[in-house]
């Protein structure tokens, strides 16, 4: 009995789960947590990256990685927000706020700010089956009404790259004459935003 039923969920398996996606990507993680890549539409080249963390099931997003053509302000901010965000600097900017998770797949209920003009738009993220592809979708009113951005998973080695002010698992550094010889204790470790 038990063999047979170990041969039909294998015969099972490849209905179930995404053509071309190993065995161990199944069980994929499907939230939108982690460090993320967005491409410009007409030249393929990066244009931003973005950490979403998830705290007690809301999910936020901050551009922690910015892609400056020659002439661009690095020091830019957000000087069309209209809310508390206004003249933040964009590098640290909190874009994506108050998302929760909907289906296994999908997050919704928030809303994504575009620092350009400073609107704010409902938005939804869903995940790929693969956990690498972060569909980004802001819209108004309904959500037939909006466009959709393709973001891109990036490796846990990608960290490394950004400001350490930003960065969740840059390491914590102590200072010189904090702690005597006599009386060392231990310095809590970072945690991984990805993995909460």
């Amino acid at each position: 009995m038990r063999g047979k039923l170990v041969t039909a969920l294998a015969a099972l398996l490849p209905l179930v789960a995404p053509l071309g996606l190993p065995v161990s990507a199944i069980g994929a993680d499907l939230t939108p947590a982690g460090l993320w890549q967005a491409v410009d539409d007409d030249t393929k080249q990066p244009s931003g990256w973005f950490l979403i963390t998830n705290r007690d099931g809301v999910y936020t997003g901050i551009i922690a990685k910015m892609f400056l053509k020659p002439g661009e302000n690095p020091n830019v901010v957000c000087d069309q927000c209209k809310d508390d965000r206004y003249n933040h600097p964009w590098l640290g900017l909190e874009i994506i706020r108050g998302m929760r998770q909907e289906e296994a797949d999908k997050y919704g209920g928030g809303t994504i700010l575009d620092p350009r003009d400073g609107k704010v738009y409902h938005a939804i993220l869903k995940v790929s089956p693969d956990g690498q592809t972060l569909i980004v979708r802001g819209y108004l009113g309904i959500e037939l009404l909006g466009k959709n951005q393709y973001w891109s998973r990036l490796p846990d080695s990608a960290y490394s790259m950004l400001d350490p002010s930003i960065n969740p698992n840059a390491a914590v550094k102590r200072a010189p004459a904090a702690a005597s010889s006599a009386h060392k204790s231990e310095l809590p470790r970072p945690q991984n935003a990805v993995r909460q």
